[in-house]
């Protein structure tokens, strides 16, 4: 049986283990599908400018991000949610820098992987939530969490937003501080694919999610899986298990259409998107 090759692409985080899993099970190969993953250490906004270029067929992303993005142009569609819990994003500074999250955030240096990316939106969402905005100058491109360390700890920028437990262990190892969190109002992870693979591979793709949404339920029911996260993205056991049990998974393709409305009211809210933008088409439709 010829098999129907779908080019995916995720942060490294312990958040996409089930998709990991489920490959590494052959159950892709089981229908046919063969899967080629991609790490994009840079984020959202790397992963969105892979979609354009037609490096990758489907992500797993930020929803906020691939919103903003297809209604820039972006040619894809959401596919799925796929974490359905918020994120909780660390705010983050450099050992030597006096800033607390007491002080006054909003006018500082910000650290960001790259324009339209989860540390750019979330900012610039956080501080209007607030009644702040963000000036475009106030931003560096640090492109991946490597550069964050470096720029915040020369105290190049001050602020850097990045999810809690992925920089938990940089925070325990003193190589950067925590000073404050920020809770997104909506499910934090989307599937998003290019709008190319879902007119050639439509079956592809919907098979794809269905062993996906399987392996995710598998996992939800699984605390044998608490010690495999650990040991396997090098985190502690008791961190794990608190992000275990607070993360939640979608087990099948549905979209909240409430939820899409809800985040282009805070992108635009944001100035992140135009108050008069035209909304395209942003959910698959079978």
């Amino acid at each position: 049986m010829s098999e129907t090759l779908i080019r995916i692409g995720g942060v490294p985080e312990h958040f996409n283990l089930p998709i990991h899993l489920a490959n590494e099970k052959g159950l892709f190969k089981a229908h046919g599908i063969s899967i080629e993953w991609t790490d994009f250490y840079g984020g959202t906004g790397q992963m969105t400018k892979a979609l354009r270029e037609d490096q990758i067929d489907v992500c797993l992303l930020l929803t906020e991000g691939i919103i903003a993005d297809i209604i820039k142009g972006n040619p894809s569609k959401i596919i799925s949610e796929y974490v359905i819990t918020p994120l909780t994003w660390g705010i983050h500074t450099g050992l030597d820098n006096p800033l607390q999250y007491k002080d006054f955030t909003f006018d500082k240096k910000h650290a960001i992987s790259r324009f339209g990316s989860g540390s750019h939106l979330i900012s610039i969402v956080n501080a209007n939530s607030k009644g702040h905005t963000i000036r475009p100058d106030q931003f560096t491109v640090i492109n991946n969490l490597d550069g964050a360390l470096s720029s915040l700890n020369t105290l190049e920028t001050d602020v850097f937003y990045w999810e809690k437990y992925t920089t938990k262990p940089y925070v325990d190892a003193g190589k950067i501080r925590r000073i404050g969190e920020y809770l997104t109002p909506w499910p934090c992870f989307v599937i998003a694919a290019s709008d190319k693979v879902l007119k050639k591979q439509a079956d592809a793709i919907d098979k794809m999610l269905d062993i996906i949404q399987d392996s995710c339920q598998q996992f939800m029911h699984d605390n044998d899986m608490i010690p495999v996260v650990s040991k396997r993205y090098d985190q502690q056991l008791e961190d794990i298990e608190r992000w275990y049990h607070s993360t939640e998974w979608a087990a099948d393709s549905w979209i909240s259409d409430k939820m899409i409305k809800s985040v282009v009211f805070h992108l635009k809210a944001a100035q992140i998107i135009q108050q008069n933008e035209r909304i395209p088409e942003l959910i698959w439709k079978r």
